[in-house]
């Protein structure tokens, strides 16, 4: 009976993603935001690559898997001062009070970035790949807005070895794809588009993905897996306050609210982050996704190159799959390119 549960509970999360969802949840969205939002690319003085890997509802066959790479920096950008996000200058504390003090907005500059995201649920398999460009302008003397485009292609498989051929089911239909090869496979363009605005103290940020919607038949409309699939608009609303609570310790309480169409019982998605970070050299955290569940984070800077962070989320008792995985996993590695600073306080963003 439990096996039927979670294969009945599997089967119908790839359901709704293929009508609802097609773009994948991340716990840790605060330490890479330009995953969501495009307008992030060329924010910092470096160039930013993240590598991540996302196992979620760990135990359930079929559950969702994500891994992804993104990298972006600036382009003409001349004032290198250390970011946000930078290792503390010696002798200096990155956090302290002069950050307030000598904050100034960013000159005017260009930023571009690539992504490449897999995301498997089940039989379906999401393969995306963009190139993004984003500008920066100054609006005063300490805030500034970005606004960014990416555009790609996405593949979107379906193994058709993974599908349950019990019962009536027929694997020789034409509607269930090769017997040979085994997959079906549509290739659809892919388009997103962001704005973020960014001071010494807060961040908003609105982003849409999957701007051009598009239908997902896999085979005519008489025999078809995903006879009315279609790739639909994702909709991103954030939003951040950093306080100082002590000379070396700041908060960061952000939340993001997504809004997907069509997806799952509801079609928006609320959540709340809060990120605690002891100057540069480390953080921890925590999140509530909204009817979904937890999470906990922690993250640390090893070098001036490179810092890691992870994630751990459980679902709650509103979710029905609560019972049947012991949890979700994720893992951020980054690497900082070039990292240049001088003895100036760091931005925020």
């Amino acid at each position: 009976m439990k096996r039927i549960l979670i294969t009945a509970a599997v089967l119908l999360g790839t359901g709704w993603l293929a009508r609802g969802q097609q773009k994948p949840h991340y716990t840790q969205y605060v330490i890479n935001p330009f995953i969501i939002n495009p307008a992030i690319a060329g924010i910092d003085n470096y160039t930013d690559l993240k590598m991540a890997v996302r196992d979620q509802w760990v135990g359930i066959s079929g559950a969702p898997k994500t891994i992804y790479l993104s990298i972006h920096g600036p382009l003409g950008k001349k004032d290198y001062r250390a970011s946000s996000t930078s290792f503390q200058v010696p002798g200096e504390n990155p956090r302290g009070k002069a950050y307030w003090e000598n904050y100034t907005a960013a000159e005017p500059h260009h930023g571009i970035g690539f992504n490449v995201i897999n995301d498997r649920t089940g039989s379906f398999n999401f393969l995306s790949t963009s190139v993004t460009y984003a500008y920066h302008l100054g609006l005063s003397p300490t805030t500034n807005i970005s606004a960014g485009l990416s555009a790609g292609i996405t593949k979107v498989s379906i193994d058709v070895s993974k599908q349950d051929y019990s019962g009536t089911g027929d694997p020789s239909d034409p509607a269930n794809g090769s017997l040979n090869t085994g997959q079906l496979t549509r290739v659809r363009p892919q388009m997103a588009a962001g704005v973020w605005l960014y001071s010494r103290d807060y961040f908003i940020g609105f982003a849409a993905q999957n701007v051009l919607p598009s239908t997902l038949n896999f085979v005519d409309d008489n025999a078809s897996i995903l006879k009315k699939g279609r790739m639909i608009p994702h909709l991103f609303l954030t939003a951040g306050y950093r306080f100082l609570l002590s000379e070396d310790v700041n908060a960061i309480p952000s939340v993001m609210v997504k809004y997907i169409r069509g997806s799952s019982f509801r079609e928006f998605q609320p959540e709340a982050n809060l990120k605690l970070q002891y100057r540069d050299l480390l953080w921890i955290g925590g999140s509530y996704r909204y009817q979904d569940g937890f999470s906990g984070m922690l993250g640390m800077n090893i070098s001036n190159t490179m810092n890691i962070s992870y994630a751990y989320e459980k679902s709650n008792n509103n979710n029905i799959l609560r019972d049947f995985n012991s949890g979700t996993h994720e893992i951020v590695f980054g690497f900082l390119i070039g990292n240049k600073y001088s003895q100036a306080c760091p931005r925020c963003y």
